[in-house]
């Protein structure tokens, strides 16, 4: 080891944090495949379908254009008015262009967000299980997270009790995330109602809400976000959205996000000491497809319900394993519960749902996340982002694997 590597000791605020397990568990699989093993990757949080045409065309033409300079720091005029445009027309939210913002990824939205507005030992109420980087981007801000657990039995959807009993004096934020990964579950007007009359008892609560998921939902069910249901909430809400994943715009990195301007400035702000603008380009396609033809997300979104459908019938097959049906997104969020204290082949107990995934790569070549991995042991996540061939194979190979397994410790 030389001197330098010796030396170095990472700021304190980070000392603590990792890398994402999600990224480490596909590092891992993907290692296999380049071994020759036939693993099969279910952990990535990516549609499997092409950015469309008419995106792509707008972003050539941008570059043959020669529009390939700085933009206004926080995104161009006409990425403002894109968005604006969405917001109104989806959504029914008028934002001015203070109130509007543009990022590389709606990751730096909510980076740039918890950045500007938290103080050390601010608090974050997050539910539980959650994405990864939320608890982390707070953390790296100085904020604290407060995980509320909220189990099955709620539809993973926190509760106007339990976020009343979260609130302190210290919290800053609420921060929601429907539909949600990593279970799929979404809140309904009904759901939201409860909790906005929660906040309006506690005015120093403000919320922020991630729908970057907002077009992948089933079964009929309506999507609203919270902003549009209570304009007494309009001034202390930041609505954050992007094109990752509605357009299969992953690798773009464009995430953007409407709510009051002091905010908005402050976030600016963080941003200009970061990226400052977001790609010109990415901006030109990301305009594209907000302005858009929008009919083929229905066509896609049928693919991920049919999906769905195929993930959550074949683990509810699988003895000791239940998964609830979600309604958006595009992860399955299982119960391995009946798996936990069995017994491989090999004599190797699996105590826990990261014993589990681990052996299903090493066993099936299927990789899938803990639940641990999102705040709740006992499960885990597929993502069926992948195509239907994938999926079945996926599933006969995690099946096959777990008959062998002996379901009592001890048993044969």
């Amino acid at each position: 080891m030389d001197i330098s590597t010796r030396s170095f000791r990472p700021a304190d605020r980070i000392a603590d944090l990792g890398v994402s397990e999600i990224l480490a568990i596909t590092a891992r699989a993907s290692a296999l495949k380049r071994e020759g093993r036939p693993v099969i990757i279910l952990g990535a949080g990516e549609p499997d379908f092409d950015t469309p045409d008419h995106i792509k065309e707008a972003a050539v033409a941008a570059i043959r254009e020669g529009r390939t300079k700085y933009t206004v720091l926080d995104g161009s005029p006409e990425m403002k008015r894109a968005i604006r445009d969405k917001f109104r027309r989806e959504n029914g939210l008028e934002f001015k262009a203070d109130e509007v913002t543009a990022a590389a990824g709606a990751k730096q939205i909510l980076y740039n967000a918890m950045m500007a507005s938290l103080n050390e030992g601010d608090e974050v109420i997050i539910p539980t299980p959650c994405w990864t980087s939320y608890f982390d981007i707070v953390r790296i801000a100085g904020g604290v997270p407060v995980g509320v657990p909220c189990d099955e039995g709620t539809g993973f959807r926190l509760t106007p009790e339990a976020l009343e009993a979260a609130i302190t004096p210290r919290t800053r934020w609420l921060l929601l995330n429907s539909p949600s990964n990593p279970t799929g579950s979404a809140y309904g007007e009904n759901d939201y109602r409860p909790l906005i009359g929660v906040l309006h008892r506690n005015p120093h609560v403000w919320l922020m809400v991630d729908d970057i998921y907002e077009h992948i939902l089933y079964d009929g069910f309506r999507y609203v976000t919270p902003a549009a249901l209570d304009a007494g909430l309009r001034e202390r809400c930041l609505t954050v959205n992007g094109v990752s994943k509605a357009y299969a715009m992953t690798g773009w990195r464009l995430g953007y996000a409407g709510g009051p301007a002091p905010l908005i400035a402050a976030m600016a702000v963080v941003q200009s000491q970061s990226t400052s603008c977001p790609s010109s380009v990415t901006q030109a396609a990301a305009i594209a497809a907000l302005d858009g033809p929008q009919d083929f997300l229905a066509g896609r979104t049928a693919s991920f319900a049919a999906r769905r459908d195929l993930v959550v019938d074949g683990l509810n097959a699988i003895q000791g394993i239940t998964c609830r049906k979600p309604e958006g997104a595009f992860y399955a969020f299982a119960s391995c519960e009946g798996l936990i204290g069995c017994v491989t082949l090999q004599g190797m107990r699996l105590d826990s749902d990261r014993d589990l995934c681990a052996w299903l790569l090493e066993a099936a070549d299927v990789a899938v996340v803990p639940g641990a991995c999102f705040g709740l042991p006992g499960y885990f996540r597929v993502s069926y982002a992948t195509s239907d061939d994938e999926l079945g194979e996926a599933l006969a190979c995690i099946a096959r694997a777990c008959a062998t397994l002996m379901h009592k410790a001890g048993e044969g």
